[in-house]
């Protein structure tokens, strides 16, 4: 929505926050009630509880989603500050983060969850690369100063998405 100033996009994704909220609870009933009727053993005992605990990782996800949305929105009325390069780098590394630990979960891979956490740096590189290049912006035209914080949000919930992508992982590995 951001990059390609698509605010129907933005629209959607800001209409799937109740749907996520949803399924979130929806993953809690589930695993009551499998342990309930199927008295899993411990593998899957694990497996059950650990998708409790990502659930709301994910539903985090979502929620950060709707912000970069709400930022889309916001931006996409504007002239563009600067070219979006490092930005969708960021949103890349971070959903292949979320993808990757979500793979690692679903086949049990905690060596895949390893590689997911180390990559958590690349993205916190990335974060600290657009605050310095945005900050430089603001400090040379204090016009720019409402697009560049607006864009500041946007990275710090790429981030956030990484961070969320690493706690899957962790919990994955644990």
């Amino acid at each position: 929505a951001l990059t390609e100033r698509d605010n129907a996009l933005a629209e959607e994704a800001l209409a799937s926050d109740k749907i996520i909220d949803q399924r979130e609870i929806e993953v809690d009933q589930r695993v009551v009630e499998l342990i309930i009727r199927a008295r899993p053993m411990a593998r899957d005992l694990r497996m059950a509880m650990t998708a409790t605990k990502i659930a709301p990782d994910l539903e985090r996800v979502a929620d950060h989603a709707v912000d970069i949305a709400r930022q889309a929105l916001t931006l996409n009325r504007q002239p563009a500050l600067k070219p979006l390069i490092t930005l969708p780098a960021m949103a890349k590394a971070a959903t292949d983060m979320v993808r990757d630990a979500l793979k690692a979960f679903v086949e049990g891979n905690s060596q895949m969850a390893r590689a997911v956490i180390a990559r958590d740096d690349v993205v916190d590189s990335m974060h600290e690369q657009v605050f310095r290049e945005l900050l430089t912006y603001m400090m040379e035209d204090p016009r720019t100063i409402p697009r560049a914080l607006a864009l500041l949000l946007v990275a710090r919930s790429l981030e956030r998405i990484a961070d969320q992508g690493t706690n899957i992982a962790a919990q994955v590995v644990y």
